[in-house]
């Protein structure tokens, strides 16, 4: 039977969630801030740094290659920190991933390029791409769990939905410094040293989030399983034996949110690279709808907690795989009204209606002592066939296409179907909607 998280009410002290999910978000912050200063770096600077050829396009799809390189290791770290998570401690395991992860961004700031060392600069970029990889892999679960098990559930949509506001800030954070740094320094000094500051300044993010997640207190419902002696047991031979089919659906959840977020942000911009598109368009509608992203998801929590998570999820991807053609269409057009539009509806729309009940929806799907494993597995296989195999194909989709975008939006539009199906075949876990099911049941 699939369970709720199991926490009294009066653990959703308002001082204490604020607390728990700032310090969970600062994480999310970290880890999308390394995945977008790297994807980013990627289109503008490391294919020329890292990987030089005589031909731009495949420098940059080497470039792509090794951001996907990152996402082969999330699956592993997710087991190994979703076992700590259970085993040892939700806290524990959040402040050890921060620290991989940050770390892991402010050592690419300092690596020689290929033209100082050679073959040696790809191959470090590569390992640390794989160590924060296996970081990542026990962030996001630890982080959305913390938060999830703190709140009161009739709420717990909407209090687990400030963690994902973590992703947009991570994003817009790189972006707003690539941009300043553009306006303030010359190609060729962006070239030289400007494209490590963005890289060295995620330090700063590590320390604040290291600070905040230390001073928090570990999960009472952890507490709960240390009592009971849940703890010994078996995380993801458990998971693995008596949830598959919620794994395996789950994945397929999360496929459109991991897909189109990549897409949108980061892909866009080889495509726009590709097809002469105007770089500042894209870029500063992509920043507004970002923002306005950041408003919506806690929205979009609150009203998975009236409607439930089903709804609001399967509606957020649909919407993204009917606007996926029309989104490429009105790109083309370099306009920056007719970009902002179709930007706003994919992004501050779509993606925010998926990614919001995430965060309340996968820690619902399992018991409490071993739900750190399953949400770790369904989110970083997720990841990885969402988002780490798209940066590994979009450019070359793109080559093989001649820059056309109908090879991308076909991608989109089967992870989409994929993800509907996935979430029509789940259970609805939002307790106020099982409450009001359970009443209109026992009335007939």
């Amino acid at each position: 039977m699939v369970s709720s998280v199991d926490i009294k009410n009066d653990a959703g002290n308002r001082s204490i969630i604020r607390r728990v999910a700032s310090a969970s978000a600062i994480g999310t912050a970290a880890e999308y801030y390394d995945f977008f200063a790297y994807g980013t770096a990627a289109v503008l600077f490391f294919g020329h740094l890292f990987f030089p050829s005589a031909d731009p396009l495949i420098s940059t799809l080497a470039a792509f290659a090794t951001y996907a390189v990152g996402f082969l290791a999330r699956p592993l770290g997710g087991i190994v920190f979703g076992h700590i998570g259970d085993k040892v401690g939700r806290k524990k395991a959040l402040v050890i991933t921060i620290l991989i992860v940050g770390l892991g961004t402010f050592c690419i700031g300092l690596l020689p390029t290929y033209e100082k060392i050679g073959a040696w600069a790809p191959a470090l970029l590569i390992l640390i791409r794989v160590l924060q990889g296996f970081g990542v892999g026990g962030e996001q679960a630890g982080a959305v769990l913390m938060t999830a098990e703190y709140s009161a559930p009739a709420r717990r949509g909407y209090f687990s939905s400030w963690v994902q506001i973590g992703a947009p800030v991570g994003f817009l954070l790189p972006l707003a410094l690539f941009a300043l740094l553009n306006a303030t320094l010359s190609p060729e000094e962006m070239m030289d040293y400007g494209w490590r500051i963005p890289f060295l300044l995620s330090l700063l993010l590590v320390i604040v989030g290291l600070f905040i997640r230390l001073r928090i207190d570990e999960s009472p419902v952890f507490a709960q399983i240390r009592e009971t002696k849940a703890e010994e047991s078996r995380p993801l031979i458990e998971v693995v034996r008596d949830y598959p089919g919620i794994v395996v659906k789950g994945v397929c959840a999360k496929l459109i949110e991991a897909c189109t977020f990549a897409m949108f942000t980061v892909i866009v911009l080889a495509y726009g690279k590709a097809n002469n598109l105007d770089a500042n368009i894209l870029m500063e509608t992509m920043i507004v709808a970002v923002v306005l992203e950041v408003l919506a998801i806690p929205l979009m929590g609150a009203l998975c907690d009236k409607v439930g998570r089903k709804p609001v999820y399967i509606l957020g991807a649909l919407l993204q795989v009917i606007m996926i053609i029309p989104f490429f269409m009105a790109i083309n057009q370099d306009s920056f009204w007719l970009t902002q539009l179709v930007m706003i509806l994919v992004l501050s729309f779509g993606h925010s209606m998926c990614y919001a009940p995430q965060a309340s929806f996968f820690p619902e799907l399992f018991p409490t002592h071993i739900r750190c494993s399953g949400i770790a597995l369904i989110w970083q296989v997720g990841s990885l066939i969402g988002s780490g195999v798209l940066g590994l194909v979009a450019v070359k989709i793109l080559q093989m296409t001649g820059g056309h975008y109908y090879g991308l939006a076909i991608y989109v539009i089967v992870l989409g179907i994929i993800s509907v199906i996935g979430l029509l075949t789940m259970p609805e876990t939002a307790p106020l909607k099982l409450k009001k099911e359970f009443h209109e049941w026992h009335k007939h």
